[in-house]
């Protein structure tokens, strides 16, 4: 299970580039009138983004709970870039939280899956319906400016597209303009074979 503690801070939203995207005017009593809604737009564009990259834009805090380890020495982050392991605790099954001590892992980067790496021979495995969470930081940065540029314009894109079509209910939930698909392709992990393995 994995739960984002932070959400993106309204500041680090580029509500003015998609303004400048969408050619909106300015100098006018009204100029900020539309920035919620834009907001709301940037978050979905960005929330699209990130579910099919794998790849967190802007900087927030995550925690993954897992109650089995599939290889002793190395766990899956499941998103890119992490930047930072806060903690890692074991959990017993009766709600008791027990720090593992941070001699016993480390943070395999990665651009792709990203991984907590057993200093020794093994993590610490949780026991019967106990967990072990790792709570950690992800993303490019914390300010719009730290995210690639492809992905910037991907962004702005896809939420002008929002923006231009919020009246047509015909769109399909999976709709992505080509442009957008293509800047983001790169940043898409390939999944190899019938288990879907990322690499």
């Amino acid at each position: 299970m994995l739960i984002e503690e932070t959400n993106v801070p309204d500041a680090a939203l580029p509500v003015a580039a998609l303004k400048a995207h969408l050619r909106m005017g300015t100098g006018f009593a009204e100029d900020t009138l539309q920035d919620a809604v834009l907001g709301s737009f940037l978050r979905a564009a960005i929330a699209a983004i990130e579910a099919r990259t794998g790849k967190v834009l802007i900087e927030r805090e995550f925690t993954l709970s897992v109650s089995s380890l599939s290889s002793a020495d190395a766990l899956s982050l499941t998103l890119a870039p992490v930047t930072v392991i806060a903690d890692v605790q074991r959990v017993t099954r009766s709600g008791i939280e027990q720090l593992v001590d941070a001699d016993a892992y480390w943070l395999e980067r990665d651009g792709h899956t990203p991984r907590l790496r057993a200093a020794g021979a093994s993590l610490p495995t949780p026991e019967t319906g106990g967990e072990i969470r790792v709570r950690f930081l992800a993303g490019y940065g914390p300010e719009w400016d730290d995210v690639p540029a492809d992905m910037q314009q991907a962004v702005l894109m896809l939420a002008a597209h929002y923006y231009e079509y919020r009246h047509d209910t015909a769109l399909s939930d999976g709709c992505m303009p080509f442009g957008v698909t293509s800047l983001i392709e790169r940043y898409r992990a390939l999944r190899l074979g019938r288990s879907g393995a990322r690499i």
